[in-house]
C-alpha cells in the first residue's frame, strides 16, 4: 500500500495527459512519445533536484532570509502609515491570552507594493533580465522551445499577468499560434514574484519553508505547462526571428522605483477588490443553497460541491480519499475563483484535516494564477499590447485556464511522487 500511495501521482500525470490529448486542436499532430516523455522526466529531476539534494535546498530556502527582510521592512513603513493596525505596538492592553489582531490588508498585503517596487528596480539593473534570459536559455536547450517562449517562461516567474507581456510586446504581432497558447498557458501556471511573497508569507504558520516550495513550484511548472500547451496546441511554435531585445525598460533607478510602485499599488488593490467580491459571492451562493434539503445531515455550500467535483482529481495525484474532498474544495476554490481565496483557506484548516504530505501535495497544485477572472485579464492585456491577436486570444482564453490548471495539478503529482509518503 505505501508503495501505491507513493506512484499514485503517476496516474494524476496519465490522466492530466490524457485531457490535455482530449482538448487538443488536433489529436493526431502531437509531440512523440519520447518528447512527452522527456518533458515529465525533466519536471521529475527538477523536483528530485530541488527538494531531495540538501544543498540546492538550502540555497533555495536563503531565500526565506530574504523575504524576512522584505518583511521586516515592509512592516516599518506600514506601521508608519496604518499604525497598530500596519503592526505598530498596540495602544491599548491586550485582554489576556489573546493575540495582536493580523489585518491582511494592512500587514500582509503591502509586500505586494514593496516587492513590485524592488523587481522593478532589480529589472531596471539588469539582475533580473539576466536571470530572466538564463532561464529562457535553460527552456530552450532543454525543451526545445523558442527564444521567445523561453524568455516567456522565464518572465513569468518574477513578473505578473500585467508585466510578463511587455516583456514579449514586440513579439506578438509575429509569434505563432502555439507559441501565443504557450506564453498564455506559461502565465496561467505560474505565479509572479510579488504574489509568490504574498502567499508564501501567508502560508508561513501552515507550510514549513513555504518560500522555498513556492519557488520549486514555479520552477517545476515551466516544463509541466510547456507541456499541456504542446499537447493542446500542437506545433512547434517557432519563429524566424528570436527576441534580442524587451519592450520592458525604464528611464532610471527612480523611474524603475516610482513605476513598479504604481504598478504594486494597483496589483494590492486589486487583490483586496477580489478577495471581498469573492467571499460576498461565496456567502451569497451558500445562503441560496442553504433552502436546499441537508446532503449527509449538513447544509450544501459551494466549498462542498468544489470538493465532490475536484475530489478524483487530487486523489489521482497523491492526496488519500479520505482527504480529497477537502483538497478538492480547495482546488475548486483555487480554479474558478481565487487562488489567494483557497490558500487563505489552507492556511485557516483545522489541524490535522490534511496530512503534511497532502498539504505539500496542495500547495503546489494551488501555485498559479489559473482562474477565471485571469482570463479575461490575461486577454485585455495582449489584446491592448496587440490588438491584431485579441480575438485569437480570447479564442485561447479558456484553454489557457484549463491548460494552466492541469499544469499545477502536474506539478503537485510529481511533488507527491518524490515526498516520502
Amino acid at each position: 500500500m505505501a508503495i501505491f500511495a507513493q506512484l499514485q501521482g503517476l496516474l494524476g500525470v496519465a490522466l492530466i495527459v490524457f485531457l490535455a490529448w482530449a482538448f487538443s486542436e488536433n489529436r493526431k499532430q502531437l509531440p512523440g512519445l519520447r518528447w512527452i516523455g522527456g518533458a515529465f522526466l525533466l519536471q521529475l529531476a527538477l523536483a528530485l533536484l530541488i527538494v531531495r539534494v540538501p544543498v540546492i535546498w538550502d540555497a533555495i530556502n536563503v531565500a526565506n532570509h530574504a523575504v524576512q527582510a522584505i518583511e521586516k521592512a515592509t512592516l516599518v513603513g506600514s506601521s508608519y502609515m496604518f499604525g497598530y493596525l500596519g503592526g505598530a505596538p498596540l495602544p491599548f492592553p491586550l485582554a489576556e491570552g489573546s493575540q495582536p489582531p493580523l489585518i491582511i490588508a494592512f500587514q500582509i498585503l503591502p509586500l505586494v507594493i514593496v516587492f513590485s517596487a524592488i523587481s522593478a528596480l532589480l529589472w531596471h539593473w539588469k539582475i533580473l533580465s539576466w536571470i530572466v534570459r538564463g532561464l529562457s536559455w535553460a527552456l530552450q536547450r532543454t525543451l526545445g522551445v523558442s527564444g521567445v517562449v523561453g524568455l516567456g517562461g522565464g518572465a513569468n516567474i518574477f513578473l505578473g499577468v500585467v508585466e510578463a507581456p511587455l516583456v514579449l510586446r514586440a513579439y506578438f504581432e509575429r509569434m505563432s499560434r502555439g507559441e501565443l497558447f504557450m506564453i498564455m498557458v506559461l502565465t496561467m501556471a505560474n505565479i509572479s514574484g510579488a504574489i509568490l511573497i504574498l502567499y508564501a508569507t501567508t502560508l508561513s504558520k501552515t507550510v514549513p519553508d513555504a518560500v522555498g516550495h513556492m519557488i520549486s513550484a514555479s520552477l517545476i511548472s515551466l516544463p509541466a505547462a510547456v507541456l499541456i500547451a504542446r499537447l493542446m496546441v500542437p506545433g512547434d511554435g517557432k519563429t524566424a526571428t528570436d527576441p534580442d531585445d524587451t519592450s520592458l525598460k525604464y528611464d532610471s533607478s527612480i523611474d524603475a522605483i516610482i513605476r513598479g510602485t504604481m504598478d504594486g499599488v494597483q496589483l494590492f488593490l486589486a487583490v483586496i477588490g477580489v478577495i471581498i467580491v469573492v467571499f460576498a459571492l461565496v456567502a451569497l451562493v451558500d445562503q441560496m443553497l442553504s433552502v436546499l434539503p441537508l446532503v449527509g445531515g449538513e447544509e450544501l455550500t459551494l466549498r462542498r460541491m468544489f470538493g465532490w467535483l475536484f475530489a478524483p482529481l487530487m486523489w489521482a495525484i497523491g492526496v488519500p480519499w479520505s482527504e480529497a474532498p477537502t483538497a478538492g474544495a480547495l482546488m475548486g476554490t483555487k480554479a474558478i475563483l481565487n487562488e489567494y481565496v483557497a490558500y487563505l483557506d489552507l492556511a485557516a484548516l483545522p489541524a490535522g484535516e490534511l496530512g503534511p504530505r497532502s498539504q505539500l501535495i496542495v500547495t503546489y497544485a494551488l501555485c498559479g494564477v489559473a482562474n477565471l477572472a485571469s482570463i479575461g485579464l490575461l486577454v485585455s492585456t495582449i489584446g491592448t499590447l496587440c490588438p491584431e491577436r485579441r480575438g485569437e486570444a480570447a479564442a485561447l482564453g479558456m484553454k489557457s485556464w484549463i491548460a494552466g490548471n492541469l499544469a499545477s495539478a502536474m506539478t503537485g503529482a510529481v511533488i507527491g511522487l518524490v515526498t516520502a509518503v
